[in-house]
């Protein structure tokens, strides 16, 4: 079991849904959790409530602040799980939209993968997981940006386990449909309660327990094995589906499934 071989982790977007289910079942494996997010209060309160949670309450886009928080650390797992998303189609995206959503969902994950990797690399061990999302493979309609980002994130996954060949440091790409979290409340910019009526009730939807369950399988495998691409989907959603536009003067009628 390789989580007795490491001692520390690094989650983003640790304040909430799947970032604080991870962080709560790395901390109950016995890590030392760094806990990243923006929320000082909702990362003192996980700290409150959980062993071996370190907060630091730092905006992950913010490189210089990263990694002057980083400094003496020695990190054995890294969770890339910090996102945002925005809705609309590039029609209805501005430039704060785009810029934030490659800021957060990309660049800080690179910029973390830079400053950690080298050290598992020397130490010969880690483990990096990015939480990326079905959107990453399938395209369904709006949020340009976002499937954008996810969909580098897919290919940074591919490529770290590249650059780190020859050393036992391994890489995990874990990729959701809906799960039942606080994203969509903060994307619609709605209430929680609204959210849950709109995407959840009567639906049959993963919870953050299963991503961190998702988490913990790929970790505890042993050394020798790495789990590259877990693509986690409640059993009654599949993506993708077929549409045809057809023009009846200038009205257009779109037939087929999104």
């Amino acid at each position: 079991m390789p989580f007795s071989d490491y001692k520390t982790a690094l989650v983003t977007g640790a304040s909430g849904g799947m970032g604080r289910a991870i962080a709560e079942r790395l901390s109950q494996k016995g890590l030392t959790v760094h806990a990243f997010a923006r929320s000082k209060d909702k990362l003192e309160e996980l700290a409150s409530s959980c062993e071996n949670i370190v907060p630091h309450a730092v905006d992950i886009s913010d490189t210089k602040a990263v990694t002057a928080e980083l400094e003496g650390l020695e990190i054995d797992v890294l969770v890339n799980c910090a996102g945002v998303s925005r809705p609309g189609s590039i029609l209805q995206s501005d430039a704060f939209d785009i810029d934030e959503q490659i800021d957060v969902n990309l660049r800080a994950c690179l910029h973390l993968a830079r400053l950690l990797l080298p050290g598992m690399m020397e130490r010969d061990s880690g483990h990096i997981v990015n939480i990326s999302s079905m959107a990453g493979h399938y395209e369904f309609g709006g949020h340009i940006a976002y499937h954008a980002t996810k969909a580098a994130m897919h290919t940074v996954s591919r490529q770290l386990r590249v650059d780190a060949f020859g050393r036992r440091v391994r890489v995990t790409e874990l990729s959701p449909g809906r799960v039942e979290t606080d994203i969509f409340a903060n994307v619609e910019k709605i209430s929680p309660e609204e959210a849950k009526k709109k995407y959840f009730e009567g639906f049959e939807m993963p919870q953050v327990s299963d991503i961190a369950d998702a988490v913990d399988y790929a970790i505890g495998t042993p050394q020798y094995v790495n789990i590259g691409l877990i693509e986690l989907l409640p059993t009654l959603q599949v993506p993708g589906g077929l549409r045809t536009a057809k023009r009846v003067g200038d009205e257009v009628i779109l037939t087929g499934n999104k």
